[in-house]
């Protein structure tokens, strides 16, 4: 590796703001602030929130006065 070209590597603290902190290395340093993590993504914890695909048919279809495509 050259010299003096890479940043340095410091102590860093990431806090989530649904509390979770994890300690890691970072050019950054100090806190990081997160909005979310893999402790509350619903991708990670498995609670996510299904869409009603048919319900928003239904809802455009009324909407725009159109027959039902089921009827």
């Amino acid at each position: 590796m050259k010299p003096d070209i890479h940043p340095e590597y410091k102590d860093t603290s990431f806090n989530c703001a649904c509390g979770a902190t994890f300690k890691g290395r970072s050019t950054i340093g100090g806190d990081v602030h997160m909005d979310i993590c893999s402790s509350c993504h619903p991708f990670f914890t498995g609670k996510q929130k299904l869409i009603d695909s048919a319900g928003r048919i239904e809802k455009f279809n009324r909407r725009y006065n159109r027959p039902s495509a089921t009827a």
